[in-house]
């Protein structure tokens, strides 16, 4: 970084510097254990010769302990793209008019998620529903290990409630679809036929002013031996969408290919573990009690609201350590 000209390539030196805080998110912290250990060690001398510093050893030793486990969660992030940026589409399913108001709110809880850890929110798609809420939307959170920390959200998102929606105040299940990729680097080399890509250029949908209504610069792109589609309509011009939907296409290649080898692996337990798109893997009760489960690793909290604003960390570190248990990388 230090070196002449490295600002001049915008592009090439804001990858680095993503590199870099990579690299301390895990280096910094584990200096600062380090010390801890160091600084611990003292003290329990010093407790040994006045008693009165024992509550004092005692807190440091729980200090100590969570910045450990920190630590250890962040050591099972070695997936080959899990230091990447993390792009995650979401899609309302069933439940009409709740489901698009609960895809809208699990928008608004990982983009605060991102925002508690200091990450980077670009938002690239934003189909609005006709009464409340969004069809679907994308976004990519950037900053260390995103992807390996978002990874686990993909699957289905169920929420129990009492509709706003239903005037007789009945309550409602609804349905909605996150789907994580990471965000692959455009020098990656993947092999991609280009004839077996279709190409559908279209009129961008929802909130946008004029020129939406009036510009085909949507673009859509379908990739038929796999059956993958990625579309884009954010941007004006129709070549960043294309070009970013040509990314996204890749992006969701690599997952492929990781999903494949996870299958792999997952043969050797008698279960397969529940990753995939389209899996249940999270349900949120409002409604007769507040709780937060994950079907997968069991874990749970009681306080609906905090998760629903970002809290969701503890939840991403059952999944990884989880994980492991299950034969995954």
């Amino acid at each position: 970084m230090a070196a002449p000209g490295f600002w001049s390539h915008q592009e090439q030196a804001q990858k680095v510097v993503g590199e870099l805080k990579s690299l301390k998110s895990v280096a910094a912290p584990l200096a600062v254990t380090m010390q801890g250990e160091e600084d611990l060690r003292v003290l329990i001398e010093l407790a040994e010769e006045d008693e009165a510093l024992v509550p004092e050893v005692k807190a440091e030793i729980e200090n100590l302990e969570a910045k450990l486990d920190e630590l250890e969660t962040k050591a099972l992030l070695s997936g080959a793209s899990d230091h990447l940026g993390a792009i995650i589409t979401i899609n309302a399913r069933d439940g009409g008019t709740d489901a698009n108001d609960w895809a809208d709110m699990l928008l608004r809880m990982y983009t605060l998620w991102a925002q508690k850890n200091d990450y980077e929110v670009e938002l690239i798609e934003r189909a609005e529903a006709d009464v409340a809420g969004i069809q679907s939307a994308t976004i990519i959170i950037r900053g260390p290990y995103a992807y390996g920390f978002l990874k686990g959200e993909t699957g289905t998102h169920r929420l129990v409630r009492i509709s706003p929606f239903n005037a007789e105040g009945k309550r409602q299940t609804s349905f909605a679809s996150v789907d994580v990729t990471p965000e692959v680097d455009d020098n990656i080399d993947i092999d991609i036929d280009e004839n077996d890509v279709r190409e559908d250029v279209f009129r961008a949908s929802g909130a946008g002013g004029q020129h939406v209504n009036k510009t085909s610069s949507a673009i859509r792109l379908t990739h038929v031996p796999s059956g993958i589609v990625v579309q884009c309509q954010d941007e004006r011009s129709q070549h960043k969408n294309r070009a970013f939907a040509w990314k996204m296409l890749k992006a969701k290649l690599v997952r492929q290919e990781e999903e494949k080898r996870e299958m792999a692996q997952a043969q050797k337990y008698k279960e397969r573990a529940k990753v995939g798109f389209g899996s249940q893997i999270r349900s949120y009760f409002q409604h007769p009690d507040q709780r937060v489960k994950d079907e997968r690793t069991d874990y749970k909290v009681t306080q609906f609201q905090p998760v629903l604003d970002g809290d969701i960390q503890p939840f991403m570190d059952a999944f990884l350590r989880w994980r492991v248990g299950h034969g995954e990388n």
